[in-house]
C-alpha cells in the first residue's frame, strides 16, 4: 500500500511524556484509508475545545489539506507517520475500490474509528528552516518534523517517542544528515522529551528572521535540531 503525504504544518507540541512503550502499537506510513483518522487525531489534539459544528468543519479542512499535500517542490519528500493499534492492521473494515483513484492512491476508506493513536509529519520541503546564503536558497539534507500529536487516552505510553524514532529512520533513508522541529516555549514537557531524544535548542541569531510555523501570533517556539548520528539519552 502506498503512503499518504501531508501538506499543512503545525508545531510539534502535543506529545506524551513518559516512555512506557505499548507493545500493541505499530508505527508505519499513513495510507489513504487512514486520512479521516489522521484528521480526527490532529484536530482533537490541537483543538480540543472546539465543538460541533466547528470541530467537524476543522476536520474536513484538515482532510482537504492532507489530500492537497501531494504538490511539493521537485526533489522534496513528505510523508505522514501514524501509530496504530496493532490489532487494527489486519482488521480494518474498508469500502471503495482500487479502480477509484485519488492522487495516485486506491479509493479505499476505513470505517474503523479510533485505531490511529498518534501522528507525525516529516518532510524535506524546508519551509520552516532558515534559508541559505544571500540568495536565500532552500536548505537540503535536513528533514523537518511537525504535527506531532497523540490522542489523549493513549498518552504516556511512549508513542511520540516511537513516532520520532521512525521519523529519524525515514530521514536517514532520504539521505538527510539531521532533523529539525519547532517546539512551543510554553510546553516544557515536550521540550524535555525532544532533548531526551538528542535534540538541542538552536539560538536564533539576533536580528535574524527565521521562519516559524503558522499558529497563533502570540506563540513562541524553540527551534531544535538533532544530528542523526547523535546518540539519545535514556529517560
Amino acid at each position: 500500500m502506498r503512503s499518504l503525504t501531508l501538506g499543512a504544518c503545525r508545531a510539534t507540541q502535543v506529545v506524551d511524556l513518559f516512555p512506557t512503550v505499548s507493545p500493541e502499537i505499530v508505527v508505519r506510513e499513513a495510507r489513504l484509508e487512514d486520512c479521516w483518522e489522521v484528521a480526527e487525531t490532529h484536530c482533537s489534539s490541537f483543538f480540543p475545545e472546539y465543538s460541533f459544528p466547528l470541530d467537524f468543519v476543522l476536520r474536513v479542512d484538515r482532510l482537504v489539506g492532507m489530500l492537497s499535500g501531494f504538490s511539493i517542490p521537485p526533489g522534496c519528500r513528505r510523508t505522514c507517520l501514524v501509530a496504530v493499534i496493532g490489532g487494527s492492521v489486519g482488521d480494518t473494515f474498508l469500502f471503495g475500490t482500487e479502480d477509484f483513484k485519488i492522487g495516485g492512491f486506491d479509493g479505499k476508506f476505513s470505517l474503523n474509528k479510533g485505531y490511529v493513536t498518534g501522528i507525525l509529519t516529516i518532510d524535506t520541503v524546508a519551509d520552516f528552516l532558515p534559508r541559505k546564503g544571500p540568495l536565500r536558497q532552500r536548505r537540503t539534507g535536513i528533514a523537518y518534523i511537525s504535527n506531532v500529536a497523540v490522542r489523549e487516552r493513549f498518552r504516556r505510553k511512549g508513542i511520540a517517542k516511537r513516532l520520532i524514532a521512525k521519523a529519524e529512520a525515514q530521514a536517514k533513508s532520504w539521505g538527510c544528515r539531521a532533523v529539525a522541529l519547532h517546539c512551543d516555549l510554553n510546553n516544557p514537557g515536550a521540550t524535555k522529551l525532544y532533548k531526551d531524544q538528542g535534540f538541542r535548542c538552536i539560538k536564533v541569531p539576533e536580528g535574524a528572521n527565521w521562519p516559524q510555523p503558522k499558529t497563533a501570533p502570540n506563540v513562541k517556539f524553540n527551534f531544535m535540531m538533532k544530528l542523526l548520528n547523535t546518540p539519545t539519552t535514556t529517560a
